[in-house]
């Protein structure tokens, strides 16, 4: 979906996985377009597979992305394979990445726009370091 007018919300979303399957984390940040962390999130996710990881990591920031009230939305993922979905160049084979590619799609709708993008691991250190933290939350490792 083209971008409409208005300003943009950047989100960063990783998923960690510790094993795979194994305990899996979720995190999430919101930069506004200075750079500025405007909101971070991270959620403990159970038992998953790090490509569930993933997909729980960018359903928890679209969540919080449109619980704020942001309109427009430049996604950034490391996944090149999330990142493929999305944009329909690659298909969702998995039963279980079906599920949650519907419940992305559920949310994506909810913009006036959105793009997506992949960014190299280097790039997104702020949400990976949530999505282990939750891990370690949980996991009673801090």
């Amino acid at each position: 979906m083209p971008m409409s007018e208005g300003r943009a919300i950047r989100l960063y979303t990783d998923g960690a996985c510790r094993g795979n399957p194994g305990s899996g984390g979720a995190g999430a940040v919101l930069f506004d377009e200075q750079g500025n962390v405007v909101k971070t999130a991270k959620q403990f996710l159970g038992s998953c597979t790090n490509n569930e990881a993933e997909y729980g990591a960018l359903i928890l920031g679209l969540k919080e992305t449109l619980r704020d009230g942001y309109k427009n939305i430049r996604i950034f993922l490391d996944s090149e394979l999330l990142v493929r979905q999305i944009q329909g160049a690659y298909r969702v084979k998995n039963s279980r990445l079906k599920e949650l590619m519907k419940e992305v799609q559920k949310h994506l709708v909810l913009f006036d726009g959105y793009t997506v993008d992949h960014v190299p691991r280097s790039e997104n250190a702020v949400a990976d370091r949530l999505a282990n933290e939750a891990i370690d939350d949980e996991l009673g490792l801090v």
